[in-house]
């Protein structure tokens, strides 16, 4: 990697270098230098540029507690957001090896629109985690005859018979439904009954969100948060498609489907912040002699730190610092992070140690191990655009209407062209909404409307 933006940030013909941050896995960017120097920080930049374009547009539509849900071709990855704030984590786990830097708190499953689709050996139906990936990618891509997710929702018409990127890639759906086909009688000799070609592809679909349904309760449930107050904020090409089904099963009860969802992280990328991670260790008991000495070391890291930016370009004004302490019982061999750093550092961590594992030693004694600081150089924000006004208050007219099956019926349904809908259009649902990078499903008991940014608002 230090080979290659070497390579990068060099102009062969002048042999002059050229400005280029990397983002990395905790949700701001950093020189080149450094990611060539340290590359681990970089191991889950993409996913984190997803949660950093989520957040942008959740804040633009007015939510602060997201759950976001990034489905793109192999994978999901979802995070949780409380506050407008990002959570992260030093306990990561990369196959199977531990990262110990900071990056963000984000649950990875092999689910995605590329997932391949199989009966295994006991009769039953599987989804992922293997995947066709680009090459060859699904079957109705024209190159695979592997069964994948994408291929269901083809057989199914949930892409309206447009296609994808905004028509400019059509969609084999001959051979999606001759794999679903196939798939089909794989199932009918398995379980010995009649398996038809949209049973199959809807098994496929259903299979598909137990597996990020899954995911989402991980980071969720299984953490002691009541999904009912969150937003869910899907993205990636496949997001939209299945988060209608997926906000009812957690019974969260509003979704923000934000505009060009395919490019998200991307567009977190380039909004992020530039951001410096610094570690120190001290070792202390949490007591009051202790908490007395913590804002002299936070002083001289935050010294430090200011001086580094500022040599970057960002002036003490254009500069946030965060304090945080990672704490752990006595004893323990793994800290976490808390945001208290003076009064009750003690009760701060027993209560994220209760919301983390369900439990706290209140009588136990703790330990500071080191103070963190995270130092942001705050980049110009690009402006988000906002759309025209709807002129009047009728629900906006569909482009067309097409053949699709929902809940296992198939009926008429809607298709709108996401650039040519106005802020405060309200959809007739049930619909498809299509755009140049992602395509999102709503069924007829939903209600959907496009916000002053193009927020797609939907209410399950």
């Amino acid at each position: 990697m230090g080979r290659y933006l070497k390579r990068l940030t060099t102009s062969p013909e002048r042999g002059t270098r050229f400005s280029l941050r990397v983002m990395q896995s905790s949700g701001g960017s950093i020189s080149a230098d450094l990611a060539a120097n340290e590359p681990v920080r970089t191991i889950l930049s993409g996913p984190s540029g997803g949660v950093v374009g989520a957040l942008r547009s959740a804040r633009a539509a007015g939510f602060e507690n997201i759950i976001t849900f990034d489905m793109g071709g192999t994978s999901t990855d979802v995070a949780l957001c409380d506050g407008g704030s990002i959570r992260t984590t030093n306990e990561a786990v990369v196959a199977g090896l531990p990262v110990a830097v900071s990056v963000m708190d984000i649950h990875t499953v092999g689910a995605g629109g590329g997932s391949i689709a199989r009966v295994d050996e006991g009769g039953s139906l599987r989804v992922g985690p293997e995947s066709a990936g680009a090459d060859p990618g699904p079957a109705c891509y024209g190159r695979s005859d592997l069964p994948t997710v994408t291929d269901a929702h083809v057989v199914l018409g949930h892409f309206g018979g447009i296609g994808l990127l905004g028509g400019d890639f059509p969609l084999d759906e001959k051979r999606a439904k001759d794999v679903m086909s196939r798939l089909a009688t794989d199932l009918t000799k398995a379980s010995g009954k009649k398996c038809s070609v949209v049973a199959a592809a809807e098994g496929v679909v259903s299979v598909a969100n137990t597996n990020m349904e899954r995911a989402l309760r991980h980071i969720s449930v299984e953490r002691g948060h009541d999904p009912r107050q969150f937003t869910l904020l899907p993205f990636g090409g496949a997001g939209g498609l299945h988060a209608v089904e997926l906000a009812r099963s957690l019974r969260i009860p509003a979704i923000i489907a934000p505009t060009s969802g395919g490019a998200l992280s991307a567009i977190g990328v380039l909004v992020a912040d530039v951001i410096k991670d610094q570690s120190r260790t001290v070792m202390l008991a949490c007591d009051a002699s202790s908490l007395r000495t913590l804002p002299h070391v936070f002083k001289d890291m935050e010294r430090e730190e200011r001086a580094v930016l500022r040599a970057e370009g960002f002036s003490d004004k254009k500069q946030r610092h965060e304090r945080s302490l990672a704490m752990r019982y006595r004893g323990q061999s793994f800290e976490l992070e808390v945001k208290e750093t003076s009064g009750a550092v003690a009760a701060a961590f027993h209560s994220a140690h209760r919301e983390r594992y369900g439990y706290a030693q209140e009588g136990s004694q703790v330990e500071i191990v080191s103070v963190k600081l995270r130092s942001l150089g705050l980049v110009e924000q690009m402006r988000q655009q906002k759309l025209p006004a709807q002129r009047q208050r009728n629900k906006a007219k569909p482009h067309e209407q097409v053949m699709a099956y929902l809940s296992g019926r198939r009926v008429s349904v809607g298709v709108y062209r996401r650039d040519e809908l106005n802020a405060g259009a309200r959809l007739i649902t049930p619909c498809i909404v299509t755009e140049y990078s992602a395509t999102t499903l709503l069924p007829d008991d939903v209600e959907a409307r496009l916000d002053a940014f193009g927020n797609l608002i939907i209410n399950v």
